[in-house]
Protein backbone atom coordinates (compact mmCIF):
# COMPACT_ATOMS: atom_id res chain seq x y z
CA UNK A 1 0.00 0.00 0.00
CA UNK A 2 3.02 2.28 0.51
CA UNK A 3 4.22 2.18 -3.42
CA UNK A 4 0.36 3.55 -4.40
CA UNK A 5 0.48 6.28 -1.45
CA UNK A 6 3.99 7.11 -2.74
CA UNK A 7 2.24 7.86 -6.30
CA UNK A 8 -0.63 9.78 -4.21
CA UNK A 9 1.61 12.74 -2.92
CA UNK A 10 -0.02 15.60 -4.50
CA UNK A 11 1.38 18.31 -7.19
CA UNK A 12 4.99 18.30 -5.98
CA UNK A 13 5.55 14.60 -6.39
CA UNK A 14 4.10 14.80 -9.87
CA UNK A 15 6.15 18.01 -10.77
CA UNK A 16 9.66 16.17 -9.41
CA UNK A 17 8.55 13.60 -11.72
CA UNK A 18 8.20 15.80 -14.52
CA UNK A 19 11.21 17.40 -13.76
CA UNK A 20 13.31 14.46 -13.71
CA UNK A 21 12.12 13.22 -17.15
CA UNK A 22 12.26 16.56 -18.54
CA UNK A 23 15.99 17.22 -17.34
CA UNK A 24 17.10 13.45 -18.61
CA UNK A 25 15.36 14.22 -21.96
CA UNK A 26 16.89 17.62 -22.24
CA UNK A 27 20.50 16.31 -21.57
CA UNK A 28 19.96 13.82 -23.90
CA UNK A 29 19.73 16.16 -26.66
CA UNK A 30 22.19 18.72 -25.53
CA UNK A 31 24.50 15.81 -25.43
CA UNK A 32 23.72 14.05 -28.55
CA UNK A 33 23.87 18.17 -30.71
CA UNK A 34 26.14 19.60 -28.80
CA UNK A 35 24.15 22.52 -28.37
CA UNK A 36 21.96 24.20 -25.59
CA UNK A 37 19.09 25.00 -27.32
CA UNK A 38 15.97 22.74 -28.82
CA UNK A 39 15.03 23.41 -32.11
CA UNK A 40 11.23 22.36 -32.91
CA UNK A 41 12.15 19.17 -34.61
CA UNK A 42 14.34 18.29 -31.32
CA UNK A 43 11.56 19.66 -29.32
CA UNK A 44 8.74 17.46 -31.22
CA UNK A 45 10.94 14.09 -30.90
CA UNK A 46 11.62 15.18 -27.30
CA UNK A 47 8.27 15.66 -26.55
CA UNK A 48 7.36 12.00 -27.41
CA UNK A 49 10.43 10.39 -25.29
CA UNK A 50 8.63 12.24 -22.37
CA UNK A 51 5.03 10.98 -23.29
CA UNK A 52 6.64 7.67 -23.52
CA UNK A 53 8.47 8.09 -20.17
CA UNK A 54 4.65 9.42 -18.35
CA UNK A 55 3.33 6.17 -20.22
CA UNK A 56 5.74 4.00 -18.45
CA UNK A 57 5.64 5.82 -15.00
CA UNK A 58 2.38 6.77 -14.24
CA UNK A 59 -0.76 4.69 -13.73
CA UNK A 60 -3.77 4.75 -15.38
CA UNK A 61 -4.91 5.39 -19.15
CA UNK A 62 -2.34 5.99 -21.48
CA UNK A 63 -1.62 9.16 -22.88
CA UNK A 64 -1.35 10.79 -27.04
CA UNK A 65 1.10 13.09 -27.56
CA UNK A 66 0.03 16.25 -29.16
CA UNK A 67 0.17 16.76 -32.36
CA UNK A 68 3.34 18.84 -34.37
CA UNK A 69 0.60 21.74 -34.84
CA UNK A 70 0.00 21.85 -31.26
CA UNK A 71 3.47 21.79 -30.18
CA UNK A 72 4.68 24.09 -32.62
CA UNK A 73 1.94 26.68 -31.06
CA UNK A 74 2.90 25.67 -27.66
CA UNK A 75 6.82 26.32 -28.59
CA UNK A 76 5.91 29.97 -29.68
CA UNK A 77 4.37 30.58 -26.29
CA UNK A 78 7.00 29.05 -24.38
CA UNK A 79 9.93 30.69 -26.49
CA UNK A 80 10.69 33.26 -24.18
CA UNK A 81 13.76 34.82 -25.98
CA UNK A 82 11.73 34.44 -29.37
CA UNK A 83 15.01 32.51 -30.75
CA UNK A 84 12.82 30.13 -32.13
CA UNK A 85 14.47 27.65 -29.83
CA UNK A 86 13.79 26.21 -26.75
CA UNK A 87 16.79 26.75 -23.97
CA UNK A 88 16.32 24.11 -20.57
CA UNK A 89 14.08 26.44 -18.57
CA UNK A 90 11.58 27.23 -21.57
CA UNK A 91 11.69 23.35 -22.35
CA UNK A 92 11.18 22.48 -18.48
CA UNK A 93 7.80 25.11 -18.32
CA UNK A 94 6.95 23.70 -21.89
CA UNK A 95 6.01 20.29 -20.53
CA UNK A 96 4.86 21.48 -17.35
CA UNK A 97 2.05 23.32 -19.26
CA UNK A 98 1.96 20.88 -21.96
CA UNK A 99 1.29 17.98 -19.87
CA UNK A 100 -0.70 19.70 -16.93
CA UNK A 101 -4.05 18.11 -17.80
CA UNK A 102 -2.27 14.56 -18.58
CA UNK A 103 -1.60 14.94 -14.84
CA UNK A 104 -4.95 15.76 -13.41
CA UNK A 105 -6.66 12.67 -15.67
CA UNK A 106 -4.38 10.42 -13.75
CA UNK A 107 -5.38 12.12 -10.19
CA UNK A 108 -8.80 11.82 -10.83
CA UNK A 109 -8.50 7.87 -11.88
CA UNK A 110 -6.28 7.15 -8.77
CA UNK A 111 -8.58 9.19 -6.58
CA UNK A 112 -11.62 7.11 -7.80
CA UNK A 113 -9.85 3.97 -7.59
CA UNK A 114 -8.67 4.55 -3.98
CA UNK A 115 -11.65 5.64 -3.05
CA UNK A 116 -14.36 2.74 -4.58
CA UNK A 117 -11.70 0.09 -4.38
CA UNK A 118 -11.87 -0.24 -0.55
CA UNK A 119 -16.03 -0.07 -1.03
CA UNK A 120 -16.41 -2.68 -3.98
CA UNK A 121 -13.84 -5.15 -1.75
CA UNK A 122 -15.65 -5.35 0.90
CA UNK A 123 -19.13 -5.87 -1.01
CA UNK A 124 -17.45 -8.88 -3.13
CA UNK A 125 -15.73 -10.12 -0.03
CA UNK A 126 -19.32 -11.02 1.50
CA UNK A 127 -20.25 -12.82 -1.99
CA UNK A 128 -17.10 -14.54 -2.07
CA UNK A 129 -17.50 -16.12 1.88
CA UNK A 130 -20.33 -18.50 0.72
CA UNK A 131 -18.21 -19.91 -1.86
CA UNK A 132 -16.96 -23.45 -1.28
CA UNK A 133 -13.05 -23.12 -0.49
CA UNK A 134 -12.20 -20.01 -1.58
CA UNK A 135 -15.22 -18.63 1.26
CA UNK A 136 -13.20 -19.84 4.12
CA UNK A 137 -9.96 -18.15 3.23
CA UNK A 138 -11.49 -14.86 2.75
CA UNK A 139 -13.81 -15.13 6.23
CA UNK A 140 -10.20 -15.69 7.76
CA UNK A 141 -9.03 -12.40 6.31
CA UNK A 142 -9.46 -9.07 7.84
CA UNK A 143 -11.21 -6.42 5.80
CA UNK A 144 -8.49 -3.77 5.71
CA UNK A 145 -6.20 -6.80 4.23
CA UNK A 146 -9.23 -8.20 2.27
CA UNK A 147 -9.89 -4.33 0.78
CA UNK A 148 -6.45 -3.61 0.76
CA UNK A 149 -5.77 -6.61 -1.69
CA UNK A 150 -8.34 -5.42 -3.90
CA UNK A 151 -7.33 -2.13 -3.93
CA UNK A 152 -3.36 -3.03 -5.06
CA UNK A 153 -4.93 -5.56 -7.53
CA UNK A 154 -7.48 -2.77 -9.21
CA UNK A 155 -4.06 -0.03 -9.29
CA UNK A 156 -2.12 -2.89 -11.02
CA UNK A 157 -4.47 -3.00 -13.85
CA UNK A 158 -5.01 0.19 -14.61
CA UNK A 159 -1.23 -0.02 -15.44
CA UNK A 160 -0.76 -0.16 -19.59
CA UNK A 161 0.75 -3.50 -20.47
CA UNK A 162 4.40 -2.90 -21.32
CA UNK A 163 4.75 -2.53 -25.35
CA UNK A 164 5.31 -5.96 -27.19
CA UNK A 165 8.62 -5.86 -29.56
Amino acid sequence: MGQVLGRFRGKKWRQSQLNVISHGVFDCFKNDSGRANLSFEDLYIAVLLVYNDINKRLPGPHFDPPSKDQVRAMMQECDIDLNGELDREEFVKFMHKLTADTFIVVSQGLIVTLAVAPTVALLTKRATEGVPGVGQVVKKLPNSVYASLVTLAVVQFQKPDPPHH
